[in-house]
């Protein structure tokens, strides 16, 4: 299968993967200021944009394809991910140590769903419905959902304009994928696995993330071993687009630390 992948700029590799539903595209604000100073991957994930699916669409089969789209770049690897992003990079980082500098978890969690002594998600039924409303409205659905995630940005209209314009040109993802993925998000579990992540990692938390909850975040930056913790005040779930000047003062200064 292939795994797209948009390579620009350069220094230091920085891989971007998206939250699910949508498509690397989504980053296009950040690409030229990470451009100046990285060498910036903006990737698909599997069965979203312009990648292929897999069968089955397994977590540990989208890291794989991940990884493997990522083969000839060399260098250990900053990894930023958002979202459902966010969960396919932590496992990375457990299956291959080695290629993982550093981590930026952004409005991710390590358990998407409540349960179990879990109380820092949301209800699988909420899940559930966000998937409805996406196959049945996909465009009107995405479009209300960015719009709720710029409120509070200096530039949000600007900001939202611009979405517009990219959000819809990969399409919809692939029949099955939002379902399979679905899958991977309603059951993955890696509480367990959190104190063994190796590489330093930051943490950023929007505090009016009603998708992926604060107190997630603040759990993941105490079990991970070298972690830190960013909240950004008045974010919702893309503090990356809603609040760009606080989110990148934290991601520059913890990207760049020696």
């Amino acid at each position: 299968m292939s795994v797209h992948v948009e390579a620009v700029g350069s220094g230091p590799p920085l891989v971007l993967l998206h939250g699910w539903a949508l498509h690397s595209g989504l980053f296009a604000p950040l690409l030229p200021a990470l451009a100046a100073r990285h060498r910036v991957y903006a990737v698909d994930l599997p069965g979203h944009g312009y990648s292929d699916t897999l069968a089955p669409y397994t977590l540990d089969a989208v890291v794989a394809a991940v990884a493997a789209a990522l083969a000839g770049e060399a260098r250990a690897l900053v990894v930023l991910g958002w979202s459902f992003g966010g969960v396919v990079a932590q496992r990375w980082s457990l299956l291959q140590p080695a290629r993982i500098a550093r981590l930026v978890l952004v409005c991710t969690t390590p358990r998407f769903v409540t349960g179990d002594g879990w109380t820092h998600g949301i209800a699988s039924g909420v899940l559930r419905q966000f998937a409805d409303e996406l196959r049945v409205a996909y465009a009107q659905t995405l479009l209300r959902f960015l719009t709720l995630q710029v409120q509070g940005s200096d530039d949000g209209r600007t900001t939202l304009t611009a979405l517009r314009r990219q959000l819809f040109e990969r399409g919809a993802p692939m029949p099955g994928v939002l379902d399979a993925a679905l899958s991977v998000l309603a059951t993955a579990d890696l509480r367990a696995d959190a104190a063994h992540i190796a590489a330093p990692a930051l943490v950023v938390s929007g505090s009016r993330d009603a998708l992926t909850l604060p107190g997630a975040s603040t759990w993941l930056a105490e079990k991970i071993p070298n972690a830190r913790h960013a909240s950004i005040v008045g974010a919702a779930h893309a503090p990356f687009l809603s609040h760009r000047r606080e989110f990148d003062a934290a991601l520059e200064s913890f990207v760049d630390a020696r």
